[in-house]
């Protein structure tokens, strides 16, 4: 009976059991209820939009009010609610901008305060200003990136982005698409713990299917 069991077992369900995060699902959200977990840096440049597949929060305003203290993004939404250290942090996005060379959406994380934080730019040329991880701490953003491509392939398609971050270890993994290779890798550990959010330097971009898994933390 058991091995019949296991020649039974989908490809797939042993796949997604291989691949489940070991910590709890701290965060979820797919906007069909609107926006009221996010915290947007200006509230007048996002808004929950009706596609055919649902409701997705879109950041449609190129020009922000939000002026961050030190060289870093304009278009930033935090999680209300939730602190993490160690988490896997999943969405799914698509960039909405005509095409060049920077365009680009940012996942930021570690966040502690306007000019304490990190973010990852997912940008489609790839210079010491793009397509890297960056370290906004009190003064404008720096690259910590110790990996990184040549660009991130912007199209009008829908894609899914992960940040996987393991505090001791310093480990910060960015995926795009393949979840099996990161895009871009960094080690630091100058935050332990901060909120988690979505958005981008200067362009536009429609978000979805937030995820977020990991040690909660209390501060």
């Amino acid at each position: 009976m058991l091995r019949t069991l296991i020649v039974l077992l989908p490809l797939s369900a042993i796949t997604l059991a291989a691949d489940s995060p070991r910590d709890p699902l701290v965060f979820a959200d797919d906007f069909e209820k609107g926006a009221t977990h996010w915290e947007p840096s200006d509230p007048r440049g996002w808004k929950i939009v009706e596609t055919p597949k649902g409701k997705v929060y879109s950041q449609f305003n190129k020009a922000s009010a939000y002026k961050p203290p030190h060289r870093s993004p304009f278009h930033m939404a935090l999680v209300k609610e939730v602190q993490v250290s160690d988490f896997i942090f999943d969405a799914r996005c698509r960039s909405t901008i005509k095409d060049y060379n920077h365009r680009d959406m940012c996942l930021f994380f570690g966040y502690q305060d306007p000019a304490h934080f990190y973010y990852v730019h997912l940008g489609k040329k790839t210079d010491e200003h793009a397509n890297q991880i960056f370290i906004v701490n009190g003064k404008d953003r720096t690259r910590i990136s110790t990996k990184t491509t040549p660009g991130t392939n912007w199209d009008d398609a829908w894609h899914q982005v992960r940040i996987e971050r393991t505090v001791n270890a310093g480990s910060i993994k960015v995926y795009f698409d393949d979840m099996k290779n990161p895009v871009m890798t960094a080690t630091d550990r100058t935050f332990t713990w901060g909120r988690v959010g979505i958005g981008s330097f200067d362009d536009t971009g429609d978000w979805d299917e937030i995820k977020v898994w990991g040690k909660k933390v209390k501060k």
